[in-house]
C-alpha cells in the first residue's frame, strides 16, 4: 500500500502521544514537526521545575503550538506534585467548602503554575458526580454526590484554569460516578435510565459547556439508558447527538486513554482508535506506554480505514480542524493573558476550610500516629499520603487486624491516631480499625478518603483527601511539627 503523506498527516493530528523519557526523544520531535497535535506527560517524565520547562520548551519548538497536556486535577490526582503530595486540595475538599470563588482561585493558580512551567492543555477537571460508594476510580476526585454542586464547581474551575491559559478538559463524559468498576481493567456499565442521566451525570457537562470549556474527555463506560451498547467512546449518538447536538458542544473531544481495558481491551488500540475517531473523537489520548512502534501501527490503522472505506476521510479532517482550532486558541489566549504568579497558599487555604471535625479533639501529647496503608487507584499512581512529614516515628502498616495488639502496645501511654483513606471500600482496614478502637474507644481516626464509613471514636477527622496541604491541614489540628497556624485559621 503506498504511502499517503496527506493521509498520515491528518491521522497524526489526532495523535495526543506519551513518550518514556526526561527529555523528547527524536521520533517525538519528528513527529510534532509532521502533524502530531501533542504530547501528554506522566510522572515518568517530570522531575524538576527546571527539567520540566526546558523538556516543554525543546516541544514547543518542534512545532507551531503543539499541545503540552498531562492530569494535573490537584488532589489525589497530581502529575507536577508526583514526588511529595499536591500543594491543592482535590475537589473532594474544595466541594465540601462549596464557595466556587475558592473553586476558581485554586484552578487559576494551579492554571498559572502549569502556564509556568509550559503546558498548555490539563486534562482535568473531573466533573463526575459521584454517588457510588464504592467508585474505586472517581472518589475524591469529584466534587460531591449532589449534581448542581457539582456542576456549579465545574463552570468555576474551567473558568479558573482557562483564564491563566490552559485549556481545560472536563471529562469522563458522561459520567464516571455511578460506577463501581474500574474502566482502566473492564468496561463498566452504568444502570441508569436516561431522565436520571439528564439531570444527574449531564448537569455539570452542560455547566463546562456554558462556561466555554475547551475540550470534554470522555468514559470508557456503558449506558444503556442512552441506548445501543459498548463504551461512550466508540458512541456515535453519544458524542455526535448528545454532546455535539443536544449539549451544544464545538470544542475538541479527547479519548479517555486509548490503552484502558475498557475500550481496547478485547479489539485492540489500533482498532479502538478507528472506532473512536469514527465515533466523533478528535484527538486520541493513548495512555501511558503507547510508544513508538504502536503510533505507527494506530496511524497506519486510521489511514487504511479511511481507503477502505471504513472510516470517511471528511472526519479526519474535522477532527484536525478541531484540534487546531484547539491551539489557535490557546496561542491567542496566552498571548494576551497577563502573566501571574502561583499563588500557592490558597491551596493550603482550602484544605484548611475543608477539615471537619466531628467529637471533641483534646490535646494530644506524644501521639502514637498509625496509617493503615491503602492501595493507590491507576488514576492516582504512587504519591506520597499521610501524617508521617508532621509526626516522626509513624508507623504504617498493612490492613491487618492481626497487627491490633502489638499496635495497642506500641500506643500505651499515649494518644493513638489513626489514619485510613477510604475506610469504606476496604473490610480489612475497617477491621483493623475496630480492633484498635475497641481497645481504644477515645482514639482519634483521620479519613484522607472519603468519610463514609464513621466509627466510634474520640474525635473523627475528615480531610476530604490526601493531597500534601490535606495532611498538614490535619496535622496542624492535631499539633504535628508544622509551626503556627496561619492567622485567621478557624
Amino acid at each position: 500500500m503506498p504511502y499517503d503523506p496527506t493521509l498520515a498527516r491528518l491521522a497524526n493530528a489526532t495523535l495526543l502521544v506519551p513518550f518514556e523519557s526526561y527529555h523528547a526523544p527524536r521520533w517525538v520531535l519528528e513527529g510534532l514537526a509532521d502533524g502530531i497535535s501533542g504530547v501528554c506527560l506522566f510522572h515518568n517524565n517530570l522531575d524538576t521545575p527546571e527539567q520540566v520547562t526546558a523538556l516543554n520548551a525543546a516541544l514547543s519548538e518542534a512545532a507551531d503550538t503543539p499541545l503540552i497536556s498531562l492530569d494535573e486535577e490537584g488532589g489525589d490526582v497530581t502529575r507536577i506534585g508526583q514526588a511529595r503530595g499536591s500543594d491543592y486540595p482535590g475537589n473532594a475538599a474544595l466541594g465540601a467548602v462549596d464557595d466556587p470563588d475558592l473553586t476558581r482561585d485554586t484552578h487559576r493558580s494551579m492554571g498559572d503554575r502549569l502556564a509556568a512551567l509550559g503546558f498548555n492543555l490539563d486534562l482535568a477537571p473531573s466533573v463526575d458526580v459521584n454517588v457510588a460508594d464504592d467508585n474505586p476510580v472517581i472518589g475524591t476526585r469529584s466534587f460531591g454526590s449532589d449534581a448542581e454542586l457539582v456542576a456549579r464547581h465545574a463552570a468555576a474551575a474551567v473558568i479558573g484554569l482557562q483564564a491563566a491559559g490552559v485549556a481545560a478538559c472536563a471529562k469522563h463524559f458522561p459520567g464516571h460516578g455511578a460506577t463501581s468498576q474500574d474502566s482502566h481493567h473492564t468496561l463498566p456499565r452504568v444502570e441508569a435510565d436516561a431522565d436520571l442521566l439528564h439531570r444527574r451525570e449531564l448537569l455539570p457537562f452542560r455547566a463546562a459547556v456554558e462556561a466555554g470549556v475547551q475540550s470534554i474527555l470522555t468514559a470508557h463506560i456503558e449506558l444503556p439508558g442512552l441506548g445501543g451498547e459498548g463504551p461512550a467512546t466508540l458512541a456515535p449518538h453519544i458524542l455526535n447527538d448528545l454532546l455535539r447536538d443536544e449539549l451544544g458542544f464545538r470544542g475538541t473531544v479527547v479519548s479517555d486513554a486509548m490503552d484502558m481495558d475498557g475500550v481496547s481491551g478485547r479489539i485492540g488500540i489500533p482498532e479502538a482508535s478507528v472506532l473512536a475517531v469514527a465515533a466523533g473523537v478528535d484527538l486520541l489520548c493513548l495512555g501511558r506506554r503507547v510508544y513508538e512502534d504502536q503510533i505507527e501501527l494506530i496511524r497506519a490503522a486510521l489511514v487504511t480505514a479511511v481507503r477502505e472505506g471504513r472510516l470517511p476521510g471528511q472526519r479526519l479532517e474535522e477532527a484536525a480542524e478541531r484540534n487546531a482550532r484547539l491551539r489557535t486558541w490557546i496561542r491567542e489566549t496566552s498571548a494576551r493573558r497577563a502573566a501571574a504568579p502561583a499563588d500557592e497558599p490558597v491551596g493550603l487555604a482550602g484544605a484548611r476550610r475543608a477539615v471537619r471535625v466531628d467529637g471533641d479533639l483534646p490535646p494530644l501529647s506524644d501521639p502514637f500516629v498509625v496509617e493503615v496503608d491503602a492501595p493507590a487507584g491507576m488514576a492516582v499512581g504512587e504519591v506520597p499520603w499521610g501524617l508521617a512529614p508532621w509526626f516522626p516515628g509513624s508507623e504504617r502498616v498493612a490492613p491487618d487486624a492481626a497487627q491490633a495488639d502489638r499496635l495497642i502496645a506500641g500506643a500505651r501511654g499515649r494518644d493513638l491516631v489513626v489514619v485510613v483513606r477510604d475506610a469504606h471500600r476496604y473490610p480489612e482496614a475497617r477491621a483493623l480499625v475496630s480492633r484498635l478502637l475497641d481497645a481504644r474507644p477515645g482514639a482519634v481516626v483521620v479519613e484522607m478518603g472519603l468519610p463514609i464509613w464513621r466509627p466510634d471514636c474520640g474525635a473523627y477527622v475528615s480531610t476530604y483527601g490526601a493531597a500534601h496541604v490535606n495532611g498538614l491541614s490535619a496535622a496542624e489540628l492535631l499539633g504535628g511539627a508544622v509551626g503556627a497556624p496561619a492567622p485567621g485559621v478557624s
